[in-house]
């Protein structure tokens, strides 16, 4: 039998803040999903993510998803198109990241990155092959066995 626990590795509780960010798999009609390049100047910036973001205070993940894809990628979505599919949780030195991933392929609008991201249409089986935040990584299987 495998031990799961190890103590060494599990934070204080209440030792990080967590902080609840949003994101999804844009899935076009080819069966390729978006990704998007963390621009310079940001933290983890060259590394490729699912589009998303911060959920405001008292914002939904739903409406905050909505929110962010017209901000960054200029396309109009509906909360109903948005499923649920599994989420991360990851501890960053500073913080805790909470992320809930959805999977959309129903939106209005032609994708345009909007805040200087380098943006990627990519098959699943080739989504291991861009480097990403270490948040992102196991989602990389999930969808590769979803799509």
């Amino acid at each position: 039998m495998t031990a799961c626990f190890d103590p060494s590795s599990t934070p204080a509780r209440g030792s990080l803040p967590t902080l609840l960010v949003v994101a999804v798999a844009l899935v076009d009609a080819d069966g390729r999903v978006l990704l998007a390049q963390r621009p310079p100047g940001k933290s983890l910036a060259g590394l490729w993510e699912f589009p998303g973001g911060k959920v405001d205070e008292g914002e939904t993940p739903e409406a905050a998803l909505v929110r962010e894809l017209k901000e960054e990628l200029g396309i109009d979505t509906a909360a109903s198109c948005l499923a649920p599919f599994t989420f991360a949780s990851h501890s960053y030195e500073s913080f805790h990241l909470l992320m809930p991933l959805y999977v959309c392929r129903v939106w209005e609008g032609e994708v345009t990155a909007r805040e200087g991201q380098t943006l990627a249409w990519v098959r699943p089986v080739r989504m291991g092959d861009y480097p990403m935040p270490p948040a992102d990584v196991p989602l990389v299987a999930m969808l590769r066995d979803l799509l």
